[in-house]
């Protein structure tokens, strides 16, 4: 007869850590785009070397981030209308005006 495990009880999960999206993306996107133009003059050495790959990931990286920026501010945005919506409510308001 085997003993079973005893379990514990299961934790609410946290609440997610709110972090400026924004900021951390457009960063991303400038450290993309800076590695693009530092490996730029290097081309010649990368394209004897077949690494040219290296300076086309980087402008991709770049390219990708600027989507990124766009979702992160329209997201950052949609947040913003939601909880001024959500505050001109009042309590008991079916919000169906």
């Amino acid at each position: 007869m085997t003993k079973q495990p005893q379990r514990t009880p299961l934790r609410e999960a946290p609440a997610p850590l709110e972090a400026n999206d924004v900021a951390t993306v457009t960063v991303g996107v400038i450290i993309w785009f800076v590695l693009f133009l530092v490996q730029l003059p290097f081309y010649g050495w990368y394209d004897d070397h077949g690494h040219t790959w290296f300076i086309w990931t980087c402008l991709a990286g770049g390219a990708c981030g600027l989507l990124g920026v766009w979702y992160v501010r329209a997201r950052r945005d949609a947040i913003a209308r939601d909880a001024a919506r959500q505050a001109g409510e009042e309590p008991g308001s079916t919000g169906t005006d």
